[in-house]
């Protein structure tokens, strides 16, 4: 069953491409004609590509790995930061830290600051310091809670890129690359999608645009994790079972061995018994 349909896509406007002449070459598979100078997308690749995408996604969130959405420009911030969050992945909406994945472990010591930063607050070391320090050190969290804040549970390199307008997040892009990380992007017409691994034909300008081709995404984000926490839910009910049957089955060697126990100091008071003459004969 596809995740979104024509209609939908449709209404949002996913369909309006870049004007003509600013088109790049290889997006000619996904355009379906040209109106008034505009190139439109060809939808019905487009839901394809959505569903392949959304596909691909679940299997990862199922996997227990984590995706890095990544949206800077103003008309995608709000939503991708509202629907990452939904459902629990890392997003960057500021501005993209140069080396946030070739150059992860910086990346890491800058949110270990931000965390020292805030256990020095609670403990009251900063009470000593002086109103400037204060205040220095306050700009400063500040300043890496809005770059880094939405990063801070990413403690290893994530296992995917979710990129709107893969034009703009081009050093992102090419970061992953470089790391063979997979990258998805919803691809304008004015973009190459020669280096996007799940190519997403869309408009990446508009929000509505943004809104309908993210919800089908998170969706399968939110399926796979669903069926990874039934899975392990499973997989410990079932070990618990297992436990239980092998207790069962080890009902009567217990009992057993408890019997022996219960025996044991008779049999040994017997055997001492037993040895005594022999004692006095060594005498």
């Amino acid at each position: 069953m596809s995740r979104t349909n024509f209609d939908q896509l449709l209404q949002a406007g996913c369909h309006f491409g870049h004007l003509k002449r600013k088109w790049n070459p290889a997006m000619a598979p996904y355009i379906f004609m040209e109106r008034n100078g505009i190139h439109i997308i060809d939808l019905n690749k487009t839901v394809a590509k959505i569903d392949e995408a959304a596909e691909a996604l679940k299997q990862i969130a199922k996997s227990g790995k984590k995706i890095l959405f990544v949206a800077t420009k103003k008309q995608a911030k709000e939503v991708v930061a509202e629907k990452a969050a939904a459902v629990n992945m890392p997003y960057v909406i500021e501005r993209w830290p140069g080396g946030m994945l070739t150059n992860f472990t910086t990346i890491r010591k800058a949110v270990k600051k931000m965390a020292n930063i805030d256990k020095l607050t609670a403990d009251g070391t900063f009470s000593n310091l002086s109103k400037r320090e204060i205040l220095q050190i306050s700009r400063q969290r500040a300043k890496m809670e809005k770059n880094l804040g939405s990063i801070a549970d990413l403690t290893r390199l994530p296992s995917a890129l979710f990129v709107v307008d893969v034009y703009k997040e081009n050093i992102a892009v090419h970061e992953a690359n470089r790391l063979g990380i997979p990258v998805f992007g919803i691809v304008d017409t004015n973009s190459d999608p020669r280096n996007i691994d799940f190519v997403i034909p869309a408009n990446d300008d508009a929000t509505k645009s943004i809104e309908v081709i993210l919800d089908a995404c998170c969706a399968a984000i939110a399926e796979g994790l669903e069926e990874r926490k039934v899975e392990k839910a499973d997989a410990e009910a079932a070990e618990a079972q297992q436990e239980a049957e092998a207790s069962e089955e080890d009902k009567p060697r217990r009992r057993r061995a408890a019997r022996a126990r219960i025996e044991k100091p008779e049999a040994t008071v017997a055997e001492a018994s037993a040895a005594e003459p022999a004692e006095d004969k060594a005498e």
